[in-house]
């Protein structure tokens, strides 16, 4: 019970008569020996004793630090001035190497650290006093070198830590992937990373800010926001209360009186950031809503007679946009057009190429053949009689008897192949050659239909083992170019096979007329993994494909598109993932056709 803060009154308490003379006179005489035993269960400090020193980092400004003189000043050293007075203390204040001053307190060589960082680790090693500043561990590096943002992005990195410090312990005991580098110095530290020596230091931001400024170490930055904030106060060896609550009981008079913000000002108010009072709110708040008021006022009418001229600008700017991004809409699709057709032109030179060379000794083994077929049916009727006569024979190891039989039909296999190599290489150089730009000749989809699968014949056999043609009698001819249409449908009928996850799956390829559209139609069914819903929206935007891996360049469906368009028809495409893909080219009747 404080005694101090509620006094008793024993005019409010009733007793008999003779009882109450008694426990009064008793209760007088108790009341001082329970208020010297409650003083002396409390920690006390002998203000009469030897001096207490106090030990700090002798480069942590503007905490603590050496002048230029040797002596030491700071935020730290006048704060523990400041309490050493109105306490009564006599203090040395001694300033080294932190690793050196932090060990100092374990031997009892040092009484207090005026400047520590607290943590749970520490509070097991060191009584603490409230905490009177927050300080912010930041990240340095040197210019367009380091970008790092969190104890993440530092992994396999090397960083400069003050040796003993809170971030030597952090990265030692939660951060095993980051190799610290222990200085004896904060100073030390920056001078290392300013010279090009490993990637990183770590420490608080204002004593960083302060020796890059006071050291000249103008290729160093911090990096990003600070890391982590820690409480920042005194301590001293654990189990000494005393000296602790000792100093927590002058901070919290120096808080009191104002001193201590004074204090704080000086060294650190216009740096280290703080919380705000509600003093602080009102007072701002009157400084900068009074005179916005009055500029609010003085320029309502001025705003209001801007924003006709800002609406009118702002319509003329997207106007001005949107002609901007359709102007370079067309330049992106006339270079990818003008790409295309570079490749089609070397496409066309190699081609033409190849087939010359192709044509040259299949026609003379087409010649040949036809002159061996001839030879064969002047002399079987040699071979037969030589056959009667003498019996079976031999011709190149192969019996007469079985020869007689296979040798025409080898024959004409033979000559239909090279017929059949002579057709791919003419329908090649068609697919090859440049197109003309002239898209009113008359156009037959069942031949550009037939022409294309003749192409890929060999494709969509080794693709599938189901594949069906089946073009509509009597349908009309469109105005078109045969090549570049067959370009289309040789396209997908590739994307086709391609789709296939194996030869049990089909492939269909339909001609018909569509009398509600007035067009022919050329339709390409397969049974292949299908087109997600989010790529069906994109499978004809050039350059974008799902086979980058395969070599896939993104412009083939692209160019079709554009060639189908360019014939005046659409080209669309219905699909559902693992069921199949619709691929659908629809041709307007050429004019004569449309008005019958």
């Amino acid at each position: 019970m404080d005694f101090t803060r509620q006094p008793l009154s024993l005019d409010s308490v009733r007793f008999p008569p003779f009882p109450q003379l008694f426990l009064a006179t008793l209760l007088a005489l108790c009341i001082p020996f329970m208020a010297l035993a409650q003083q002396s269960t409390a920690p006390r400090v002998d203000r009469e004793a030897e001096t207490i020193i106090v030990g700090g980092d002798r480069s942590y400004p503007p905490y603590e630090y050496l002048d230029k003189d040797g002596s030491p000043t700071g935020y730290n050293v006048e704060l523990t001035r400041a309490i050493a007075r109105v306490m009564g203390l006599k203090v040395e204040i001694q300033l080294g190497h932190w690793a050196d001053v932090k060990r100092g307190l374990d031997t009892r060589r040092i009484d207090v650290l005026q400047g520590i960082v607290y943590s749970d680790e520490r509070a097991k090693d060191f009584e603490f006093t409230p905490p009177h500043t927050l300080v912010h561990q930041s990240l340095f590096a040197r210019k367009g070198s380091g970008k790092a943002s969190s104890f993440e992005d530092l992994k396999g990195k090397q960083v400069l830590v003050l040796r003993d410090g809170i971030s030597h312990e952090i990265l030692a005991k939660m951060h095993p992937n980051v190799i610290p580098i222990p200085t004896n110095t904060n100073a030390e530290a920056l001078q290392l990373l300013a010279a090009g020596r490993y990637d990183y230091a770590l420490m608080a931001k204002l004593p960083g800010l302060y020796l890059i400024r006071e050291l000249g170490l103008s290729n160093l930055v911090p990096v990003g926001n600070p890391l982590v904030a820690h409480r920042y106060g005194y301590a001293t060896d654990k189990g000494n209360t005393a000296l602790a609550a000792t100093f927590g009981e002058g901070l919290a008079i120096l808080k009191n009186t104002g001193e201590y913000q004074a204090i704080y000002d000086k060294w650190l108010g216009v740096l280290e950031p703080r919380g705000i009072t509600w003093k602080d709110v009102l007072w701002k708040g009157a400084l900068v809503f009074t005179p916005l008021l009055l500029f609010l006022g003085l320029t309502s009418f001025w705003s209001w007679s801007l924003k006709r001229k800002v609406a009118h600008r702002t319509a003329e700017l997207t106007l001005e946009i949107h002609e901007r991004r359709r102007t370079e809409e067309e330049l992106r699709k006339n270079q990818e057009q003008l790409l295309q057709a570079a490749k089609m032109a070397a496409l066309g030179v190699l081609v033409s190429g190849v087939a010359h060379e192709i044509n040259n000794p299949n026609g003379l083994i087409l010649l040949d053949l036809q002159m061996l077929k001839d030879v064969l049916e002047d002399a079987e009727p040699i071979f037969e009689e030589h056959h009667q006569r003498r019996g079976d024979f031999a011709l190149g190891n192969l019996r007469y008897s079985r020869l007689k039989e296979s040798l025409p039909r080898m024959m004409s296999e033979a000559l239909e192949a090279s017929r059949r190599v002579k057709r791919i290489v003419e329908e090649l150089k068609d697919f090859g050659r440049q197109g003309d730009t002239d898209l009113r000749e008359g156009m037959s989809l069942n031949q550009v239909a037939q022409a294309s699968v003749r192409l890929v014949e060999n494709l969509i056999r080794k693709s599938t083992s189901r594949f069906v043609l089946d073009c509509a009698e009597d349908l009309p001819p469109v105005r078109g170019n045969t090549q570049r249409m067959e370009q289309v449908v040789v396209n997908l009928l590739m994307n086709a096979c391609q789709a296939l996850p194996d030869r049990e799956k089909g492939i269909q390829l339909h001609t018909y007329l569509d009398e509600e559209r007035q067009a022919v139609c050329l339709e390409i069914r397969d049974e292949g993994v299908g087109i997600p819903e989010e790529n069906l929206k994109r499978i004809t935007d050039p350059f974008f494909t799902t086979k980058r891996e395969k070599d896939g360049t993104g412009l083939g469906l692209a160019v079709s598109a554009s060639i189908v368009k360019d014939h005046g028809g659409s080209l669309v495409f219905e699909s559902e993932p693992n069921r199949g893909t619709v691929a659908r080219v629809l041709l307007p009747l050429a004019p004569t056709e449309h008005s019958s």
